[in-house]
């Protein structure tokens, strides 16, 4: 199935009525990601994320495993973690949103104890609380970086917003369909996926490196690194607004006569030809196999 033919079933899988009420903010997001950022200094990381998750949540320890069960069974998350958003999107309903940015995590009490890195977060509205709640979380580490990163933060386009599905054949399955297309694309060649499935503002988070902003970037990277991908999408999911999605699986990245394990998020955005692209991808290791 090709990206044409996803596109035509985007249209016809989705209602497109709109509704009257107050178009979503993305300070909404923002706020919530501050707000788990104060209860972190205030509790600890294991209370702040355990009080902030989505009954759904994950995190990557390796596998997908959910955050209520990884930090229920752990006395206390040692060291303290500090970050900031410096990139975030809401959908125009307000049910999906993510942010991205730059964190430090110390566990010690020199320099030499700090870790770097960026994170990715996915929230997902709580219908009981009318909450923002974290979906998923996870992280890549890299060298200390004193290059100022640039804010962006984007509201929802209002002509996006509809009201919520109907559709009996699961609102997934559409980013299911275009994740397992982008992996089978990367068997093919891994820089032609990337050119077709990569937004031009596109960003590519990996292991060791700082965060590659721009498909060309990321293409000349991937290139760079003569790296060859292959992909297993895991899960997704979209906004009932049909304008912001995410996807989930694992990776295995083969270079020269090295395989190593990934787990891969995608975040997904829909153009104005209802196609699919990845306006954000983040790789993070799998060391304990």
């Amino acid at each position: 199935m090709n990206k044409a033919i996803l596109a035509i079933a985007a249209i016809s899988c989705y209602a497109v009525t709109a509704v009257a009420q107050k178009s979503a903010t993305v300070q909404t997001v923002i706020k919530a990601e501050d707000e788990f950022v104060k209860l972190s200094a205030r509790k600890g990381m294991k209370e702040a994320f355990l009080a902030v998750t989505d009954a759904e949540g994950i995190v990557f320890k390796p596998d997908a495993v959910k955050i209520t069960e990884f930090y229920g069974r752990i006395d206390k998350q040692p060291g303290t973690m500090t970050w900031t958003p410096n990139i975030a999107r809401i959908s125009a309903n307000g049910d999906l949103a993510f942010t991205a940015g730059p964190y430090t995590y110390q566990n010690g009490k020199t320099e030499e104890d700090k870790v770097y890195g960026d994170y990715v977060s996915l929230w997902r509205l709580d219908a009981a609380s009318n909450k923002l709640k974290l979906l998923i979380n996870l992280g890549i580490q890299h060298p200390p970086n004193d290059n100022v990163q640039i804010t962006d933060f984007k509201e929802p386009d209002s002509v996006n917003k509809v009201t919520a599905s109907k559709d009996p054949f699961n609102p997934k399955k559409i980013i299911l369909d275009n994740d397992r297309q982008f992996n089978q694309g990367l068997k093919v060649s891994t820089v032609g996926a990337y050119k077709e499935f990569f937004v031009p503002q596109g960003r590519l988070y990996f292991p060791g490196f700082e965060p590659m902003a721009g498909n060309d970037t990321a293409i000349k990277f991937v290139a760079n690194q003569a790296i060859v991908i292959s992909g297993e999408t895991l899960s997704a999911g979209r906004a009932s607004s049909n304008d912001l999605a995410y996807s989930y699986g694992r990776a295995r990245i083969q270079k020269g006569n090295i395989v190593s394990s990934y787990n891969y998020v995608r975040i997904w955005e829909i153009d104005a030809k209802h196609r699919w692209n990845v306006m954000l991808e983040i790789f993070s290791a799998i060391e304990n196999e």
